[in-house]
């Protein structure tokens, strides 16, 4: 990604918006046309409503179930408590701006949507490397599970994965809305994002927000390295179980976590590590949507469909709920 230096002389800027004078920020716009605003709204709402039956349904089907009442359960609940609110961040204003017509979003409103979104973004990179450890002590140090595993511990290593997150966003927030914003108000994005807003800033130092993210990129592929080395680890130990059962078994609590690591991994390297020559908006745009909306619709459908113990809670609740209503 490119961060643009400032443009134009000293008498144009100054006739240009600094940021103590701006109220609000204009996102870009799905469509121009009514009947496409409407179908952009309609199709958020259905993707919407099923991030939010599926993940509700994970963390209904985890909380109600004393059998999943595991460390394995436990983080795959916080993970269905980020997607949900992450993809809560982001697409009901999308949704509304659409179906009102409209492109504006408040000063602070988009730099609570900035904070939160880093937040659960990070928090979530984080949780799923804390998810690969989970399947290597499982499958590669069984004996050791409940003594490394412990109850404590796993709340330890969650609440250091949503203390990562909230850091993060702290220092990147603050960072970028104390730059001074001198290119006007509007960001090339659905949604208010990082390297939008440093387009618009009119001094050098918008490089301490550069240097931040390279710190951030730069943990994220130790993190990335770890979950990596911890799968070389849990595959050379599955195929040296011996019963095709107990192999299937282990690939089965592996594959749903390592498909949900990979999707989250190439949306956001497509988003953030393209070629500054192929960037545009509607492919900014697309890239997006790929890794900020996909990922926590798309999540609970993996999970339930290659993980029987939470497919058949998820029945039973579900059954439970139509016989009630009956």
């Amino acid at each position: 990604m490119t961060f643009p230096p400032c443009r134009g002389s000293n008498a144009q800027r100054k006739q240009m918006p600094n940021s103590s004078s701006i109220t609000q920020f204009l996102l870009l716009a799905f469509a121009h046309t009514r009947e496409l605003q409407l179908l952009h709204f309609w199709l958020f709402l259905g993707i919407y409503l099923a991030a939010l039956l599926g993940n509700a349904l994970i963390i209904t089907a985890i909380t109600c179930d004393h059998r999943l009442h595991t460390p394995m359960y436990f983080f795959l609940l916080n993970l269905s408590v980020l997607d949900l609110a992450s993809i809560s961040t982001t697409v009901p204003k999308a949704m509304a701006n659409s179906l009102f017509d409209t492109r504006a979003i408040s000063y602070w409103g988009c730099a609570a949507q900035l904070f939160l979104f880093v937040l659960l973004i990070a928090a979530e990179y984080s949780l799923l490397t804390v998810m690969a450890y989970d399947r290597y002590v499982a499958i590669c140090q069984p004996l050791h599970y409940g003594t490394l595993l412990g109850s404590r511990a796993c709340v330890h290593m969650a609440a250091a994965a949503w203390g990562s997150g909230f850091l993060n966003a702290l220092l990147h927030t603050a960072n970028t809305f104390s730059l001074p914003l001198c290119q006007g108000n509007v960001l090339d994005q659905f949604f208010c994002e990082i390297p939008q807003i440093l387009k618009l800033s009119c001094s050098h130092s918008y490089l301490r927000e550069v240097g931040l993210l390279v710190v951030s990129v730069c943990l994220s592929f130790g993190c990335f390295v770890f979950i990596v080395v911890s799968y070389v680890q849990i595959f050379r130990a599955v195929l040296r179980i011996p019963s095709k059962q107990g192999r299937h078994k282990a690939f089965s609590t592996c594959l749903p976590h390592l498909a949900v690591v990979s999707l989250v991994i190439t949306t956001g390297m497509f988003a953030y590590l393209k070629p500054p020559s192929i960037s545009s908006s509607p492919l900014d745009l697309v890239m997006s949507f790929l890794y900020s909306v996909v990922p926590p619709a798309v999540n609970p459908l993996i999970y339930s469909m290659r993980n029987q113990e939470l497919k058949d809670t998820s029945k039973k609740l579900i059954l439970s709920l139509i016989s009630q209503q009956h």
